[in-house]
């Protein structure tokens, strides 16, 4: 028993990202806000590599975010099952 609990740790802890890959994960998500929002902000009149054109970039991406996130959660659902074991009907409103 213990061996298996042992193996389990283990197995969450190794899937478990490491301060560096994280911080690789983060340097990508800014590159590509840079690559989707730089464009859109220098049109705005921002000038590149400036504190308020970082900003744009930043409003934007949380704009599309929000935007994004509200679609998603605009009408509220409610889902009901009923059945048995190895049947279920579900109903979603």
């Amino acid at each position: 028993m213990r061996t298996v609990l042992l193996l389990a740790l283990a197995a969450v802890l190794a899937s478990c990202a490491t301060p560096a890959e994280r911080a690789a994960q983060v340097e990508r998500d800014v590159e590509q806000m840079i690559t989707v929002y730089g464009p859109a902000c220098e049109r705005l009149g921002y000038k590149a590599e400036n504190d308020q054109w970082r900003d744009c970039i930043l409003r934007l991406n949380a704009q599309q975010r929000y935007e994004s996130y509200a679609s998603y959660s605009r009408f509220p659902t409610s889902t009901t099952c009923i059945g048995h074991r190895g049947f279920f009907h579900c109903t979603t409103f």
